[in-house]
């Protein structure tokens, strides 16, 4: 094993003395626009950590309270040096890190904490940097295309930065400029990102991460190409058009080209910020269940589901007009296209989690590449304990106990969930970081695993089955078996969310207290 890391190091300090002899030959240069820079950073990074783990760690008996409290440690100093990697790099290394950051309930949290800083590190471009970009690609300069335009952005990610603007018409927009160089860099940093995961694996064969790189291979290139986020967002307005509560803003196509997006400019509080909300008056629990209402209907029915909601992704506002509570869905470069399959499967898996049924959550956890470790995977995915799987998770609520839980263990099980990773489909991935990221910003909300949330998903799990089962049906009398079916069904879970609107409410309380009555009078 130290063999192995001495190669590796001696390759790192090969990189680092070429990249400085390159920087001292061409001072000038960034060295952060330097391939063989970057490369250094990131061997040298990848080394010092491994060599931690198999330091810190060689003389500990593995098991021992002294064992996980000494792992936490390099855990969190390991995430450190991870971040200012991804700082220095930029990036697809701070998109790559703020993916890390978004895992919750399948990484440490000492790695999560720290890489979701990233998401307030994100580098900045020069106006000088944005005017080259929209000369370049508009062929024309920002005061021919713009009455007025924002020098400082309003806000900048890994990939891009936006700026306010104003059109000669009068409309205000937000126009989302790529970063210059990203496009050039991303391929190069994804092959650097590839070798050094390799090399971890050589080092520490239990831990295997591949499913990142191949991840960021298929979805790095769709999220530079700004045509393909405005396909995506005219798509998902048009697909939830029936949700009046969403706002999706329109596109200007004549300013917009791969790398630059130009729409409706839209304001509101991120959609974790309770302060905001009670300043305007925005009812926390509606904005919960209509989220979980937009994300069912994207996951189980349609199977094209946005991918990115974290909170500077996702506002909430009052429409100034109806006084309506609003969400704003933003940034529609990461969407996952689930396969039919893949899409019924789990919408079967989810029905079989909601009631319990644990033959089902087996079977269908099988069916969707979990093998034995179906167990492992339907805690994953519910970010639940396997006594509340086996209880009902949709009759249980989420004790902090039982989540403090579910994130420790996310630590001690990282072995067998990177296989897991590593097993099941493609598609998968994507959702449970999105399952992840909706956990937090319900768990902000203190929203989590609210009655609304399961009868959402049991509306748009029982829609999505019988849809497929009535385009299946070959004779009439079985296509209208089925639509009753359907129509029985959610008339149940109508009256049940009526049940338990009464439970919770001062009518219900007063039914209670006369039940109570009359028992006493008899």
């Amino acid at each position: 094993m130290a063999g192995r890391l001495l190669k590796v190091s001696s390759a790192a300090a090969a990189a680092l003395l070429a990249s400085s002899g390159l920087y001292l030959y061409g001072k000038h240069l960034d060295p952060s626009d330097v391939s063989v820079v970057r490369f250094g950073r990131a061997a040298a990074t990848t080394a010092v950590i491994s060599y931690d783990y198999l330091t810190s760690l060689r003389n500990v008996q593995y098991g021992t309270e002294e064992y996980w409290a000494l792992k936490s440690k390099v855990h969190r100093r390991s995430a450190e040096r991870l971040r200012d990697l991804c700082c220095a790099n930029r990036g697809t290394f701070i998109k790559v890190g703020q993916h890390l950051g978004a895992l919750d309930y399948l990484l440490p949290e000492e790695y999560t904490s720290v890489l979701r800083e990233l998401h307030s590190r994100s580098p900045q471009s020069s106006i000088a940097e944005v005017q080259q970009v929209i000369r370049e690609d508009l062929g024309k300069e920002i005061r021919q295309l713009f009455a007025s335009f924002e020098d400082t952005p309003q806000g900048a990610a890994s990939l891009a930065q936006v700026h306010k603007a104003l059109l000669h018409d009068g409309r205000t927009v937000a126009v989302k400029v790529q970063h210059p160089k990203v496009q050039t860099q991303s391929s190069r940093d994804i092959v650097v990102i590839e070798v050094l995961l390799k090399a971890v694996k050589w080092l520490f064969p239990d831990f295997s991460f591949m499913w990142l790189v191949e991840e960021a291979k298929k979805n790095m290139p769709l999220e530079l190409d700004f045509l393909n986020e405005g396909r995506n967002a005219e798509k998902v307005a048009e697909l939830l058009k029936d949700f009046k509560f969403l706002k999706v803003p329109k596109i200007h196509w004549d300013l917009s080209t791969k790398r630059i997006l130009t729409m409706d400019f839209m304001e509101g509080g991120q959609v974790n910020d309770r302060e905001y909300m009670r300043r305007h008056s925005i009812d926390v629990n509606e904005i919960s269940r209509n989220l979980g209402k937009m994300y069912s209907e994207m996951i189980f029915v349609h199977g094209f589901v946005h991918c990115d909601p974290h909170p500077g992704n996702v506002l909430v506002r009052k429409c100034p007009k109806s006084k309506r509570s609003e969400i704003v869905l933003l940034d529609h470069g990461l969407y996952q296209v689930l396969n039919q399959a893949f899409r019924l499967d789990y919408c079967r898996l989810w029905r079989a989690l909601m009631k319990a049924d644990m033959k089902g959550v087996e079977r269908y956890s099988r069916r969707l590449g979990a093998g034995d470790m179906f167990p492992l995977f339907a805690c994953v995915l519910t970010a639940r304990s396997w006594a509340s799987l086996n209880a009902g998770i949709s009759r249980t609520a989420v004790t902090s106990l039982e989540d403090t839980e579910i994130r420790a263990n996310a630590a001690r099980y990282l072995p067998q969930i990177s296989e897991l990773l590593n097993k099941v489909p493609r598609q998968m991935l994507l959702l449970l970081k999105t399952n992840d990221l909706l956990r937090g910003i319900e768990t902000v909300l203190q929203t989590r695993a609210n009655a609304s949330s399961f009868l959402n998903m049991s509306r748009c799990c029982v829609r999505a089955l019988s849809r497929h089962g009535r385009s299946k049906a070959r004779y009439r009398p079985r296509w209208l078996q089925i639509f009753l079916s359907e129509v029985l069904t959610l008339w149940q879970i109508n009256l049940y969310e009526v049940f338990l609107w009464m439970k919770a409410s001062m009518l219900g309380s007063w039914l209670r207290n006369l039940v109570s009555w009359l028992q006493f009078a008899q």
